[in-house]
């Protein structure tokens, strides 16, 4: 891994969002990545100190080691750089633009390209389920949790069950950091899963910079992360401690579309769709249309598709049809794909911002452009 940056600081950006036309399921089909096509196996049936100076207020002593020297955050934001062997000497302010965040997302949209070694031929599932992991552990009573911080990194946090496997997703950003250090573990954990969802043909998500790495003491206790053996109030429990309601529920739930269980980490087994590494609606198109019964095997209680007996569901997946004020969410998103997206892009944006003390104002969010 990566050397621990632990100096609880921000760093932020200023730039125009600008809302994005989501662009129709069949465009987006069409223009689906060669790569993904190519690698994808469509075969499933298995507290700080201060200083003062000219220079701006320093936030912590702790520098980020890099290639040509070290950074230290600033309270505006900006990164401070130090020369490499120095004491005390500096090469002058670094403030990360859209421009420095851009390079950072095509390194990791090339690394998605070249690293088709994963399951179905692509890292991106994983790394989505990172961005949600480390954001998903809000609790709005408390304000605690969320992306602000990167704690999975200690093993209190990263030994959850909840987070079994993920080791994989964090290490495939470390070349990433190593390469531009002065991103913090919190912004580049949130920033890839927004470059994954939309190498994997989702929407485009706004995100904007200004999480900070936290020590192993801000660890979140285990159990706040939903359980996929349960049903619908252990959802409306989980996801009503972040702040969510019944239709940002079913809309998070759409990035089942993607990824697969695996039995030695969550215990459960198989994918949810046929395309598992392309963002669509096909999650609720196959709850809606297709007959689920029970797997008969040793593993935890599942639901296994009747028709081709490769797709599974879990019991939380199942509530969402069961429950009818979740039914009626479900039914408009397997109507329509764009509606879909919409929705999906808004409630993640919230996700990764849950619990984040940006200096910066949502008009700060920016959109990254895909490689595709």
């Amino acid at each position: 891994m990566a050397s621990v940056a632990r100096a609880c600081t921000r760093v932020a950006s200023s730039r125009t969002f600008t809302s994005p036309t989501a662009a129709s399921s069949t465009t987006r089909r069409a223009c689906a990545r060669q790569t993904f096509q190519n690698s994808s196996r469509r075969g499933y049936a298995s507290g700080p100190n201060s200083a003062s100076s000219r220079t701006p207020y320093l936030i912590g002593a702790l520098a980020l080691a890099g290639a040509g020297g070290a950074y230290f955050y600033l309270n505006n934001g900006s990164l401070l750089q130090a020369k490499e062997g120095s004491a005390g000497e500096t090469r002058g302010v670094f403030t990360p633009t859209k421009d420095d965040y851009q390079k950072v997302y095509n390194l990791i949209a090339s690394r998605l390209e070249e690293k088709d070694d994963y399951d179905d031929g692509s890292y991106g599932p994983v790394i989505v389920r990172l961005a949600w992991h480390c954001s998903g552990t809000y609790d709005k009573l408390t304000n605690t949790g969320g992306s602000n911080g990167a704690t999975m990194r200690f093993a209190p946090e990263g030994d959850h069950g909840a987070n079994a496997g993920l080791k994989a997703a964090r290490d495939f950003l470390d070349p990433v950091k190593q390469q531009f250090p002065w991103i913090t573990y919190s912004d580049l954990w949130t920033l890839a899963g927004v470059c994954a969802i939309q190498e994997m043909q989702g929407p485009v998500i706004p995100w904007r910079p200004g999480r900070a790495d936290r020590d192993v003491s801000m660890c979140t206790p285990d159990g706040r992360l939903p359980d996929g053996a349960k049903e619908q109030s252990h959802l409306r429990a989980i996801f009503g401690r972040m702040g969510f309601d019944d239709r940002e529920i079913v809309a998070l739930s759409g990035a089942h579309a993607i990824g697969r269980c695996h039995t030695d980490r969550s215990g459960f087994d198989g994918p949810w769709s046929f395309s598992p590494t392309v963002v669509t609606n096909d999650y609720y198109k196959l709850l809606l249309n297709e007959k689920w019964n029970f797997r008969k095997w040793d593993g935890p209680k599942q639901y296994q598709d009747l028709a081709s007996k490769s797709l599974m569901m879990l019991p939380t997946d199942m509530a969402l049809i069961q429950d009818k004020e979740f039914k009626k969410h479900v039914d408009r998103y397997a109507k329509d794909n764009d509606v879909f997206f919409q929705d999906f892009r808004d409630v993640l944006v919230k996700l990764l911002e849950l619990g984040v003390p940006f200096q910066s104002k949502p008009e700060a969010r920016m959109e990254l452009k895909p490689t595709s």
